[in-house]
């Protein structure tokens, strides 16, 4: 009798580590804490907000916009334009509920809170007018399935503002070791384990990609002009849907 074959029939899903179940078990109290507690830090991650927020026209109004991984809702205090709905998702409703806190009441009966996940979006086609995503491209694991959807959903003409840190440049490495890093280490987390699971697709792959998908755009960096990764925190992606109908 031949020895049967351990790799047949369907395997059991090994456990998950510790690691992963505690930052996923901590991570939305400690998010805000992490990212905008210290001067610095506090500093960099708005930077970003405000620069995603500068690409677009404060006159200008989208009607309906969908902010994709909005997290505990920073985004939405920096936007400028008018609009009649605005739709937070998020896949995590522990998050989207800090998300709810922070939006100001007056704004509450133009703004829905949406758990979604990022790649699949449970809207018709057309739906909006304007996409934002910052901080979450490179946290998908199949961006380019993500940046189709996210064209789906987006009316011909509409605009997509999609916002990524410049990892694994040498400035974000450098800026990760000094700020982020420290903290998480002192509240117990496994950082460089964890953004090895969370930071899976590189800045330059990204843009790649949405150069392939979103040929008209505009395209920013910062703190400094000039296009590269290595010298600079963030890349900003304005683009507009032009889509094939």
């Amino acid at each position: 009798m031949s020895t049967p074959d351990v790799t047949d029939g369907p395997q059991a899903t090994p456990p998950e580590d510790p690691a992963w179940l505690h930052h996923r078990e901590v991570f939305a109290r400690v998010y805000d804490d992490a990212n905008y507690h210290s001067p610095l830090q506090s500093f960099l991650m708005r930077a970003s907000h405000r620069m995603t927020e500068r690409a677009v026209p404060a006159e200008a109004t989208y009607p309906r916009v969908i902010e994709i991984g909005a997290g505990t809702g920073e985004h939405f205090a920096h936007v400028r334009h008018r609009f009649d709905e605005y739709v937070l998702t998020d896949l995590d409703p522990t998050t989207l509920a800090l998300a709810r806190q922070k939006i100001p009441a007056p704004a509450t009966g133009q703004v829905r809170f949406e758990t979604v996940p990022a790649g699949a979006l449970p809207y018709p086609d057309n739906s909006f007018d304007r996409l934002i995503a910052t901080h979450v491209l490179e946290h998908i694991y199949q961006p380019h399935l993500a940046l189709k959807e996210w064209s789906r959903v987006v009316r011909k003409g509409g605009l997509l503002s999609i916002l990524i840190p410049t990892d694994p440049g040498l400035a974000w490495r450098l800026g990760r070791h000094f700020g982020p890093r420290r903290n998480a280490l002192r509240q117990g987390i496994a950082y460089d384990y964890v953004m090895a699971r969370e930071h899976v697709n590189p800045c330059n792959n990204l843009i790649a990609l949405m150069r392939h998908y979103f040929p008209r755009r505009s395209e920013h960096w910062w703190p400094t002009p000039v296009p590269s990764m290595d010298l600079n925190l963030f890349h900003l992606y304005t683009a507009i849907n032009d889509k094939d109908d």
